[in-house]
């Protein structure tokens, strides 16, 4: 791709709005200037009575969008740049609403990578097309932030503990796994994407292509591990998560699991926790003005800046996160991250 090309391509195709997201070499990434044109885009395409829905896909063959651009809301943080940062926020999470409540069906065709802000352009609208290399995460308690981007209406309802296994964790799932979790809404293959793509652009009907094209997966691997999830999960604190998963550690699942969680910010998982207890109860502006409360201080923590600098700057995965222990994080501490802000998002 030319540095020259446009990192997001929005044109109406036939009776569909067609939404690239082009930054292959960035696994699509997403930047400021791509939110304010992907809400461009929808309004655009809200108004033309030739667009019956709206495709959203993304360049390349390893991603549909792997998050926002972390590396350039950090380096505004530590530019001091706080409220633009913040801004760039704001425009994401109003953007992520305005998907919940499009009015034409908004289809997003994932096969790759997606995870946090791809997770946000994709997740909440009404249709979830997975292909075969499908891979969904939200990863961010592994560089000191948390997951947003709607997770903390979205998680939640899926079944069972499923939702907080993903968020304090940050596990990876694929096709099969979404399909059974109701992350994704259809599987269909991956050489067949280019003729569904073909099929709305020519102005079928969405849901009569996709039960034509669409497949049951193959049997998802996380159905063997659901009730362990649910047990574990389901406890109060993150403390006594990781006590259940010493418990089970004959289960290498388990011990797995407890691995991954001692490499993560103590404060992030303590935060995800608390974000998938409140967010059953929210509705999804509600859960979005939350989000954005935990970020506008997250911004000016150190977790975040060190677990960025760890794992995309140096690359040498050895974050030092403070506070070090869940014990040092504070039930105060993690309920000021979710108190109100005199700017709160709107709902």
């Amino acid at each position: 791709m030319s540095d020259l090309e446009p990192e997001l391509i929005c044109e109406r195709r036939g009776h569909a709005g067609v939404i690239v997201l082009n930054r292959p070499r960035a696994l699509n990434a997403l930047t400021h200037g791509m939110v304010r044109g992907l809400d461009k885009a929808l309004d655009d395409f809200e108004a033309d009575p030739l667009v019956r829905h709206v495709v959203v896909t993304g360049a390349g063959e390893k991603a549909f969008c792997a998050g926002g651009d972390i590396r350039q809301l950090y380096d505004l943080g530590r530019a001091g740049l706080i409220e633009e940062a913040r801004g760039f926020w704001r425009e994401e999470y109003l953007l992520n609403q305005r998907i919940k409540a499009y009015p034409k069906p908004y289809i997003a065709v994932i096969d790759g990578i997606v995870m946090g802000g791809g997770v946000g352009v994709s997740l909440h609208g009404s249709h979830r097309v997975a292909g075969e290399k499908y891979q969904f995460a939200m990863p961010e308690v592994g560089i000191g932030f948390f997951p947003d981007v709607g997770a903390t209406w979205a998680l939640p309802r899926l079944p069972g503990a499923a939702g907080t296994w993903l968020a304090v964790t940050g596990e990876r799932v694929g096709q099969a796994d979404a399909l059974a979790l109701g992350l994704a809404t259809h599987a269909v293959a991956t050489a067949g994407i280019p003729d569904l793509i073909a099929a709305l652009e020519a102005g079928l009907n969405v849901d009569d292509i996709l039960a034509e094209m669409a497949f049951d997966a193959v049997q998802a691997p996380i159905t063997q591990h659901l009730a362990l999830i649910d047990h574990v999960f389901s406890a109060s604190s993150v403390e006594v998560i990781m006590d259940r998963l010493r418990a089970a550690t004959d289960d290498p699942f388990a011990a797995k699991l407890l691995a991954a969680m001692a490499r993560k910010s103590p404060t992030s998982m303590k935060l995800a926790l608390a974000q998938m207890r409140s967010g059953a109860a929210l509705d999804f502006g509600q859960a979005m003005q939350l989000e954005f409360r935990i970020v506008s201080r997250i911004v000016h923590g150190g977790d975040f800046y060190e677990g960025v600098r760890a794992v995309i700057i140096d690359k040498d995965n050895a974050p030092r996160w403070q506070p070090a222990t869940l014990a040092d994080v504070s039930d105060q501490q993690v309920a000021h991250y979710l108190s109100p802000l005199p700017d709160d998002l709107a709902v």
